[in-house]
């Protein structure tokens, strides 16, 4: 299964490097497009679910990095301008 990497920058600059276990995360976000940080949370826990259900499909098992990613995801979102906009830099499989 094809991982990958998705390179965004929070709404008060600091730039992070997220994990997904599948390259869906493809068809929810695109490079250069900045998102409300709300429709980003909700964007990004659909794909992530979607991959991790994959795994589960594949392997037997959810993938726990990825729920750790979205939980990493939906912390930090809480911690922003709830105004603010999340901007995908680049993805990196």
């Amino acid at each position: 299964m094809p991982e990958m990497h998705f390179h965004i920058r929070w709404p008060d600059g600091r730039r992070e490097a997220c994990y997904s276990p599948s390259l869906i995360v493809k068809d929810f976000l695109a490079v250069g497009e900045s998102y409300a940080l709300d429709a980003f949370v909700e964007k990004t826990r659909t794909a992530l679910t979607i991959a991790s259900e994959r795994v589960r499909e594949k392997y037997g098992f959810a993938c726990s990095s990825a729920m750790a990613q979205l939980a990493r995801i939906e912390t930090e979102a809480k911690q922003q301008d709830p105004g603010g906009l999340v901007t995908v830099e680049t993805f990196e499989s």
